[in-house]
């Protein structure tokens, strides 16, 4: 997708083979962990509103469920490849078992552009993806979420749909849903706010005061949106924000020196997260290609859009300033780019650690579905704090007593976790 020249699941397989090798496992365990266990590619038909069938492509794959069901979001992308959504499915089985819950990797898609689709038709291709996958995903087995470009409308479509074709009532097939339908309080922040709780500690590990810190986001989405509030409410300043002009077919950059107003930014934005370039220039907005989001003068770089934004085409355009990139996005970074940022000293809080706050949020959501009890918010997002800022520290601490970077400490524990459940179930 993003990133010309760039192939995500060879970039995810990469990151794997390293980890590898530093665990030594053996060929088996390679074999069955650098490929999806299970991938369903489907052509899914729907009557539009002129009348006319069209077709769409859709996937799901199942990287991994050894430790507990697949889990993973559902992205509607016009650009969406079965290898993107393999990597994304492979970061999904490390992503669980790095915050410790009991869930494995997976991640669907469709090859579309919800832009140009009306509710209707985005309600038809819903339910059919679900029509063609009802027999492959459950509450017990593979528990889609929303992702690039689908909410908890989209979600509520598809859980209805399962619902009928197995004529019951599963709140558990699907995570993400709206609140009085079996949704959690906290998802909507989850991701963001899960990103700036080990953004925090972060900060205190290499003694930056959050309440003077600046950082620039690529994205304004969910998790762009919400890492912005919880980091202004911290007493950080957020001096750039960027999104996808779907009328330009370009990203750009809003900048502006004294820090945003999430508010009114949030006024002119839409609900896929593009924001009004007239309305941002008339309330002193500097707009500026999207590219520019990581050639700022700040101390946080925060990439929360797509994959490959960070690579070494564009890494020397980091400025010296930069202490920390904490990637909100999946793969935001390119191998590549990653060892030119550990040798300039720049800390980097790797993808699957720092935005796992979704996942366990959505973890917390099949729990209060399963007991049919729901929590209120404040404990959703203690609970969320306490379990994010966890698994940073045990990352933090394996990285020091092993001497490698917080990428590789969370690959270690991730994988071996993974690695351990294959064994004790007899897979290898």
């Amino acid at each position: 997708m993003a990133g010309k020249g760039y192939n995500a699941f060879k970039m995810a397989q990469e990151q794997f083979d390293r980890i590898a090798d530093m665990l030594n496992l053996d060929e088996p365990t390679r074999k069955l962990l650098r490929n999806p266990i299970r991938e369903y590619h489907i052509s899914i038909p729907v009557r539009m509103d002129d009348g006319k069938v069209k077709i769409f492509r859709g996937f799901r794959i199942q990287h991994n469920d050894a430790l507990g069901p697949c889990k993973g979001g559902i992205r509607f992308h016009p650009q969406e490849t079965a290898d993107t959504v393999r990597a994304l499915a492979m970061w999904m089985t490390w992503k669980c078992a790095v915050v410790d819950i009991p869930l494995g990797g997976g991640k669907g898609g469709v090859i579309c552009d919800p832009h140009d689709l009306s509710d209707r038709e985005q309600e038809r291709l819903c339910r059919g993806w679900i029509r063609q996958l009802s027999n492959d995903i459950g509450p017990v087995r593979d528990v889609p979420a929303p992702d690039v470009m689908t909410n908890n409308q989209h979600m509520i479509w598809m859980m209805d749909e399962y619902s009928i074709i197995n004529h019951g009532h599963y709140p558990g097939v699907i995570t993400g849903k709206p609140v009085g339908l079996g949704g959690s309080l906290g998802r909507a922040e989850a991701t963001g706010y899960g990103l700036i709780y080990q953004l925090r500690e972060a900060c205190k590990e290499i003694d930056i005061d959050i309440k003077k810190a600046k950082a620039s986001i690529e994205g304004f989405g969910n998790v762009a949106q919400y890492a912005a509030e919880l980091f202004i409410e911290y007493g950080g300043k957020i001096v750039s924000v960027s999104c996808w002009n779907q009328k330009e077919s370009c990203p750009y950059s809003f900048y502006k020196k004294d820090g945003i107003d999430l508010q009114e930014l949030r006024k002119i934005t839409d609900r896929f997260g593009t924001i009004d370039l007239k309305k941002a220039k008339d309330l002193g907005y500097e707009v500026k290609p999207g590219k520019q989001w990581l050639e700022y003068d700040v101390d946080i770089l925060i990439p929360a859009a797509l994959e490959n934004s960070i690579t070494e085409d564009n890494v020397n355009n980091i400025k010296d300033s930069v202490k920390i990139i904490a990637s909100g996005a999946n793969g935001p970074i390119t191998p590549e780019a990653d060892e030119i940022l550990d040798k300039r000293g720049i800390l980097v809080m790797p993808d699957f650690l720092a935005n796992a706050g979704g996942v366990v949020c959505s973890y917390f959501e099949q729990v209060q579905n399963n007991q049919n009890y729901y929590w209120p918010k404040e404990e959703v997002l203690g609970k969320l704090d306490n379990k994010m800022t966890d698994a940073f520290y045990k990352a933090w601490e394996l990285s020091k007593r092993k001497k490698v970077s917080l990428r590789d400490a969370s690959y270690m524990i991730a994988i071996q976790r993974v690695v351990d459940g294959c064994k004790l179930r007899g897979w290898i």
